[in-house]
């Protein structure tokens, strides 16, 4: 299972108003940055919910989904199974 994990981007806007991110900020103070922007489009986060403008990201090597949504950005985060 996933959830939305709130993030904050950093963003390129061209002069026609495309966006680009560029650095993907985790809560704890960890930076990625955006390799290479592979698409966009509209789309549903299937494992999180919700929808918006997908932008499908080279991060570290790895694909990575990161959603705008009403000007809010998130990835699909996998839940932690608690400990026993």
């Amino acid at each position: 299972m996933a959830h939305r994990a709130y993030v904050r981007v950093l963003v390129d806007v061209d002069e026609i108003g495309q966006v680009q991110p560029v650095k993907i900020y985790w809560e704890d103070g960890r930076c990625f940055e955006v390799d290479r922007l592979l698409d966009v489009r509209r789309a549903a986060s299937t494992r999180a919910g919700g929808q918006g403008m997908r932008y499908t990201c080279r991060v570290r090597g790895r694909a990575v989904n990161l959603f705008e949504d009403e000007g809010r950005w998130f990835v699909e985060a996998r839940d932690v199974p608690a400990r026993r």
